[in-house]
C-alpha cells in the first residue's frame, strides 16, 4: 500500500509533531509532504520520510510563518505529486486536508479545524495591528480562510479528531461526523524515576507562553497564593508573564528534557491547566505520572480529567476561579496510582491500535 502522510508545518517540533512521529512509526514507508520543513528544528526525526514541501519553504518564512497567512491556501493547493498513492492520512490543524495530494481513500487526523478561519483571536493576536486586522483585513481575511478550509475537509473521506472538543466543531463546522483517537503520551511518561522525589512540594504549569494558555492567570492567582509555583516552557508571552510576576514562590524555566519534565511531573503537587485547549498532551502526559490536574472545564481536558478522581475543574478563566479551586485541592487525597493507570487509555500502544483499525476496516473500497 503507498501511503503519503501530509502535515501543516514542521518549523518546530510539538505535540502535532510527536503525533506525526507515531502516524510514521504506523507507515514507515510513507511519503511525507509539508509546507514548510526545518530539519534542525525538528531534530532530524523526519528526514527519512520527507518527500516536498510548499513554494513558501524560505529561511525567512519557516521563522515568521504566520505573516503569511493568506498564502498558505494557495501553497496547500499547489503542493502537488505526480506518484499514485492508495492512502492519503493528513495529520492537520488546518492546512495538510488541503494539500493537492491525490489519493483513492483520504484519512484526516484532525488536532483543530484552520484556527485562523474560525477563531477570529488567532488572527488578532498575530505581531501585526491588532486594531487594523480587528476591524478590517481581519475579518476579510477569516472569511476567505473559512470558505477555502470548508473546501479543503471536501477532501477528505474519514475524519479522526483528537477530542471530543474537536470532533463536535468537525460537526459544526465541517458538518461531517469524526471518530475520536486521543493523542498518544510517550512511554516515558508513564515511567518513574529511579530516585523519586516525594510528591507535592510546588504546583506546576508547561507549554509554550501563547496568549491563550493562560499562563497570566496561574500567575495571578499564585501571587495571591503564595505557593510554590514552577513555570516551564518560552514563548512570546514570556515577558509580559515573568512582569506579572510579584511572587518570590514562583520559578520560571524555559526548557527541560522529557526525562526531567517526568521528574518535575512526580514531584509536583498538581498541574494548573487553565487553558482552553484542542486536546492537552501536556495534561494526558501529567495524568500519566500520576499528577492531578486542576483544569479550566473546556476544550480538550474534559477527555482528560475525572472530576474529583483524577483532578478538579474550575468554570471560569479567571485567577479568582484558580485560587478557589486550589485552596479545594488541598482538602482532597488524591490516589497517583489510579490517575495513572487511569492514563493508560493515552498510550501509543492503544492511539495506533486505534488507527490502525480505522485504516483496516475501511479497506479504501470505492
Amino acid at each position: 500500500m503507498r501511503v503519503a502522510v501530509l502535515h501543516d508545518y514542521l518549523n518546530q517540533f510539538g505535540g502535532a509533531e510527536r503525533v506525526l512521529k507515531e502516524i510514521l512509526e504506523i507507515f514507515p514507508e510513507a511519503d511525507l509532504y509539508t509546507l514548510l520543513y526545518d530539519q534542525k528544528k525538528t531534530f532530524g526525526w523526519f528526514e527519512k520520510n520527507f518527500k516536498k514541501s510548499s513554494f513558501l519553504d524560505k529561511p525567512l518564512i519557516r521563522g515568521k510563518h504566520r505573516l503569511f497567512i493568506p498564502l498558505m491556501p494557495l501553497a496547500s493547493s499547489w503542493l502537488r505529486s505526480k506518484e499514485d498513492y492508495d492512502l492519503v492520512f493528513s495529520s492537520t490543524a488546518g492546512y495538510a486536508k488541503g494539500f493537492g495530494i491525490k489519493g483513492k481513500k483520504h484519512i484526516c487526523y484532525c488536532h483543530s479545524p484552520l484556527r485562523y478561519a474560525w477563531e477570529f483571536d488567532y488572527l488578532r493576536y498575530l505581531p501585526l495591528a491588532p486594531q487594523l486586522f480587528k476591524e478590517t483585513i481581519g475579518w476579510t481575511i477569516a472569511k476567505k480562510l473559512r470558505q477555502w478550509d470548508k473546501r479543503a475537509a471536501g477532501n477528505v473521506d474519514f475524519f479522526i479528531a483528537n477530542s471530543t472538543h474537536i470532533a463536535k466543531q468537525i460537526k459544526s463546522y465541517y458538518e461531517k461526523d469524526a471518530k475520536v483517537v486521543n493523542p498518544p503520551v510517550a512511554d516515558i511518561f508513564f515511567q518513574k524515576p529511579a530516585k523519586a522525589k516525594p510528591a507535592g512540594s510546588y504546583y506546576l504549569m508547561v507549554g509554550r507562553l501563547l496568549y491563550y494558555k493562560g499562563f497570566d492567570l496561574g500567575v495571578r492567582a499564585f501571587n495571591q497564593l503564595q505557593l510554590p509555583l514552577k513555570i516551564i516552557g518560552q514563548g512570546p508571552e514570556e515577558k509580559k508573564i515573568r512582569n506579572l510576576n510579584t511572587s518570590p514562590r514562583t520559578e520560571f524555566k524555559k526548557y527541560v528534557s522529557d526525562r526531567e519534565l517526568r521528574d518535575l511531573y512526580h514531584g509536583a503537587k498538581a498541574l494548573i491547566f487553565p487553558q482552553v485547549e484542542d486536546f492537552g498532551l501536556v495534561a494526558a502526559e501529567a495524568q500519566a505520572g500520576g499528577l492531578p490536574v486542576i483544569a479550566f472545564d473546556r476544550g480538550g481536558s474534559r477527555d482528560i480529567v475525572i472530576e474529583g478522581k483524577t483532578g478538579l475543574f474550575f468554570r471560569e478563566q479567571k485567577p479568582e476561579a484558580i485560587v478557589r479551586a486550589v485552596k479545594e485541592f488541598e482538602k482532597a487525597r488524591w490516589n497517583r496510582d489510579f490517575i495513572s493507570d487511569q492514563a493508560k487509555r493515552f498510550s501509543r500502544e492503544n492511539f495506533r491500535r486505534q488507527i490502525k483499525d480505522i485504516v483496516a476496516s475501511r479497506e479504501f473500497a470505492a
